[in-house]
């Protein structure tokens, strides 16, 4: 098993630019979210479950899961999305240890945006926090999905803290300028990952 480092961050605080910029030194990128949307792929049993207990009004009409009316129906329901987490978050965790146990690289990326809410930060070596400002956040959400403040702040306000993050850090990241500006700092990490990674081996 490789070095794990995990990647988290609220919404709209730009995790996947940061791990795209790890990705061009070669580290092996172990994305929860991309592993998320790969357990309810069509034909998988998971999608199975959820149609039969939300009605196939969940599908789209190509078969795919409609995360639209799911994300709708689990905000106001939190039993349901009890439901949801207690068929998924086994099938993530397994896909997720498939994954970090394949890495090629001396330490793995582990992107986990929910990492401080779950209590998953004592799986990994070590934590790298990426954030920003509360407006910042909301404007980048806000743009990236179409949506309106209101429904951006509701969103916020059901994730961790910028000050719960900052507490399980081992390292922090500013990400509130350009995608030109971080990569000093990621170079940086990158070489103190290495050497971290191969100390611990």
């Amino acid at each position: 098993m490789a070095y794990i480092v995990a990647l988290t961050g609220g919404i709209g605080s730009g995790k996947s630019t940061i791990a795209d910029s790890f990705a061009r030194f070669g580290v092996t990128i172990v994305d929860a979210d991309v592993i998320a949307r790969q357990v309810v792929e069509p034909e998988t049993s998971a999608l199975a479950a959820i149609a039969a207990h939300f009605g196939t009004k969940i599908l789209l009409p190509d078969g795919s899961l409609n995360r639209s009316a799911l994300r709708q129906r689990i905000f106001s329901h939190p039993d349901e999305k009890t439901w949801l987490n207690q068929l998924l978050h086994p099938l993530i965790h397994q896909e997720t240890q498939r994954q970090l146990a394949k890495a090629d690289s001396p330490y793995a990326l582990w992107v986990v945006p929910l990492l401080v809410e779950n209590n998953l930060q004592d799986r990994a070596n070590r934590v790298l926090v990426v954030d920003v400002d509360h407006e910042t956040q909301l404007v980048r959400t806000m743009t990236r999905d179409g949506i309106s403040r209101q429904q951006a702040q509701d969103i916020l306000s059901t994730q961790a803290t910028r000050e719960q993050r900052q507490a399980v850090a081992d390292d922090i990241i500013d990400n509130s300028g350009t995608a030109q500006a971080i990569e000093p700092y990621v170079t940086t990490l990158h070489r103190r990952y290495l050497e971290l990674a191969t100390s611990a081996t």
